[in-house]
């Protein structure tokens, strides 16, 4: 059985708007058809990884896609040659409050393969890690 979310479908929509997916029988888009610096960013909440669920594609040749601050994630990675553990945290108050996210970003960076995993202990803790990256709401 297929589930067809919402984040799945955004990501659809906005590589039919970049001109990637072929007319005809519906098929996965090939993920080596996109070019330049991309990545698939994914956000969970939850501690058993199955909560509520945030996706979108972050394209940064130029900066554009569904992501809520696609230029400042694209300069943050470019500043980094597309690796977001090396990301400066930010020196910021985060409350002791267990909530844990998790994130994970596949995708493509100066012809490299990126994969990142990680969890945070909050969404706090994970903006000050990541910066825009994974600030997927605006």
């Amino acid at each position: 059985m297929t589930y067809l979310t919402r984040a799945t479908a955004a990501v659809g929509a906005v590589l039919a708007a970049a001109g990637l997916l072929a007319a005809g029988p519906a098929h996965a888009a090939p993920r080596d058809r996109l070019t330049g610096n991309w990545l698939h960013l994914t956000v969970v909440k939850g501690e058993s990884g199955n909560g509520p669920t945030r996706s979108t594609l972050l394209l940064c040749d130029p900066p554009r896609g569904g992501h809520a601050r696609a230029a400042e994630a694209c300069a943050e990675l470019a500043a980094t040659g597309g690796d977001i553990g090396r990301i400066p945290p930010e020196h910021v108050f985060c409350p002791a409050l267990y909530s844990p996210v998790a994130v994970h970003a596949h995708g493509r960076w100066n012809g490299r393969p990126v994969d990142f995993r990680q969890t945070y202990t909050n969404t706090c803790v994970m903006n000050a890690h990541t910066g825009a990256v994974f600030a997927l709401d605006a």
